[in-house]
């Protein structure tokens, strides 16, 4: 494993000030045999959206189909969903409580670049590979290719699709996304640490940002107290059979690519459940596991992203399920956040905090090209000026979940319609003074375009923590520019104001 060699070369990429190479990619790829095995007697009390289920009545699964190889059963158990508050870098949304699944069968494996384009007869994915998983698909793409696989395989469809509304037949025997209950019981596989390796997860064992183990955030100029050093930054994704598989035979819960769940975002109760199926609506959907450009907190088992059902990333794909037996009844999910259609003559705001320049500079170029308003975003009491000052700053305001007072404000927000926001990422996320913009204000209505500039990171988890800070805006197509976008940077701005049907020059 590459290790890091020089702390400045590390440290600059956490705000994005100067560039990084690519490490080799080395894999560790382990295969394995079917792991899961069928109790013989095991029952579970369901929710009243399913059914109960024996796991010894074999003969009354489902109609089930032959199980494809590449499943294993999950043989369902009660488990502490969430993180303990004493769990290091946990969000507020994590909150533990006790939940029960019911058996189900899981893929291995997430979905590949072939597989899906054997059945969609396309390749969206940012990356190029057959055995890479395929990526930068929305949710919606994933609910698509479930139905359209199912029925490719003879298998009942398990979605029913009207627009941006999709409903849930339990009974059926098709492929579905996991639950998010089902995919952190799976990924956890028994434990209840941050990572199902019960150690912090090293680059050897699974593909993320490897310079950014778990803890670095607080042991920065002190990484002798690490419990992993830094490794290799693959940059890529890997292919899916890569690393050693968890206690259940699954590869890759934890980085590659984030995996769509079914559920909308919301808050966990504080209640027991038995298998759960999140809020009957909402404006985000959920998806697990972290990608290959996160940073180790954001892949812990816990950690739940969001993003619009519209919306797709290069670091987001998927991972099927099948059920082990007919639930009963359907799910309803109700969209409450439609598609934004730009009119050609609105009011547009240009809002940026920048400490290096890069994002100044960037919202400079935006502000020429389209004519709009510009406002920075200012503190009180402003960071340092110093660099290794002020990564100490941003990760504690962070760790914090900090709201910097912020020494401007818009007094007409009411007047604009779409706001093109700007920011450096930050220890993989928004720096805190974007999260003190974003709750001052009503975006109800509102579209947010955002734009990021990094080290090599690209976004993080920043789009994530946008969409969870103002989740009744829409949120346009995002740009991610290198440092300060260099030669290209004029065009790449002019493409993606024209994705957002945004007018400009």
């Amino acid at each position: 494993m590459k290790r890091l060699t020089a702390l400045f070369m590390a440290a600059v990429l956490v705000l994005g000030i100067s560039a990084c190479g690519r490490s080799e990619e080395k894999e560790n790829t382990v295969n394995v045999q079917d792991t899961g095995s069928k109790a013989e007697t095991m029952t579970v009390s369901a929710s009243a959206e399913s059914v109960t289920v024996s796991a010894s009545q074999e003969e009354n699964e489902v109609s089930m189909m032959e199980i494809p190889e590449s499943f294993v059963l999950i043989e369902g158990g009660a488990f502490q969903m969430g993180s303990p508050e004493t769990e290091s870098w946990r969000s507020d949304d994590e909150t533990q409580h006790t939940v029960t699944v019911s058996d189900f069968y899981m893929s291995q494996y997430e979905v590949t670049q072939e597989e899906y384009e054997k059945v969609m007869g396309k390749n969206p994915s940012n990356f190029s590979g057959g055995d890479l998983p395929v990526e930068n698909i929305s949710w919606l793409d994933a609910v698509n290719y479930c139905n359209s696989r199912s029925e490719s395989e003879g298998r009942t469809p398990v979605y029913t699709i009207d627009g941006q509304n999709v409903s849930w037949d339990r009974s059926a025997n098709g492929y579905r996304l996991p639950t998010e209950a089902e995919w952190e019981y799976a990924c956890r596989a028994g434990t209840a640490t941050p990572f199902h390796t019960e150690t912090s997860i090293s680059a050897e064992e699974a593909n993320y940002y490897g310079h950014y183990p778990y803890m670095i955030e607080d042991n920065y100029f002190s990484q002798g107290n690490l419990d992993t050093q830094p490794g290799e930054y693959r940059q890529t994704t890997v292919a899916v059979d890569s690393f050693a598989p968890n206690a259940f035979g699954l590869y890759n819960t934890h980085g590659n690519v984030g995996e769509w769940v079914w559920d909308y975002y919301g808050e966990y109760p504080k209640t027991e459940e038995t298998d759960p199926v999140g809020p009957d609506s909402g404006t985000l959907r959920v998806y697990r596991g972290g990608g290959w450009n996160d940073f180790a907190k954001n892949i812990r088992c816990a950690y739940r992203a969001a993003l619009a059902q519209d919306k797709g990333s290069f670091n987001i794909g998927m991972r099927l399920a099948l059920n082990a037996a007919a639930g009963s009844g359907h799910v309803t999910g109700t969209a409450l956040q439609q598609d934004r259609e730009a009119s050609g003559n609105e009011n547009v705001l240009i809002a940026y905090f920048s400490w290096g320049g890069n994002t100044a500079g960037i919202a400079g170029e935006i502000q020429r090209q389209t004519g709009a308003d510009l406002f920075e975003i200012t503190l009180v009491n402003p960071y340092s000026n110093d660099y290794n000052t002020v990564l100490d700053e941003a990760q504690r305001d962070q760790n914090e979940q900090a709201r910097p007072e912020l020494a401007n404000h818009v007094e007409n927000m009411e007047d604009y319609d779409v706001i093109i926001l700007g920011y450096p990422n930050w220890w993989a996320s928004i720096p805190m003074p974007i999260a003190s913009f974003l709750e001052e204000y009503e975006f109800e209505g509102k579209t947010i375009i955002p734009f990021c500039s990094h080290g090599g990171g690209r976004f993080g988890q920043s789009l994530t923590a946008i969409a969870k800070l103002a989740p009744d805006a829409v949120m346009g197509e995002a740009l991610s520019v290198h440092y300060s976008g260099g030669a290209a940077l004029n065009e790449d701005i002019s493409q993606w104001l024209d994705a957002n049907g945004i007018e400009h020059e």
